[in-house]
């Protein structure tokens, strides 16, 4: 069985290159960690697998949350709120994580949504 982590980050918030690399990595830890706790051997099988991940977008906060409050429900899943130091406000949320997770269970629920 084939794993892979997703990010979904905002597009409507303007955010840098730079910032979207943090505010992914930030998510890609955090839901990882989640996993752990919930499943370690998908981290591990992951992990062994060269920790495949795939950002995708959303354009709003709205959509963003939405896709949290479904995802989260399945699978091991972070939403990350930026401290507010740099390019947005302090408690913005930016981006979620997702996983990791089989494959074929996370392209089920989120084949709609596009790479960023």
């Amino acid at each position: 069985m084939e794993f892979k982590q997703l990010i979904i980050c905002r597009t409507d918030l303007g955010m840098g290159r730079g910032k979207i690399a943090s505010q992914s990595a930030h998510a890609s830890i955090s839901a990882m960690e989640k996993a752990a706790r919930q499943n370690s051997a998908w981290v591990e099988e992951w992990k062994e697998q060269g920790m495949k991940k795939v950002v995708l977008k959303v354009s709003s906060k709205k959509e963003l949350v939405e896709w949290f409050e479904t995802l989260k429900k399945k699978f091991p899943a972070a939403l990350i709120k930026d401290a507010g130091h740099t390019q947005v406000q302090s408690g913005e949320v930016t981006c979620i994580g997702i996983g990791p997770a089989p494959s074929n269970e996370l392209d089920h629920y989120t084949r709609e949504l596009k790479l960023l």
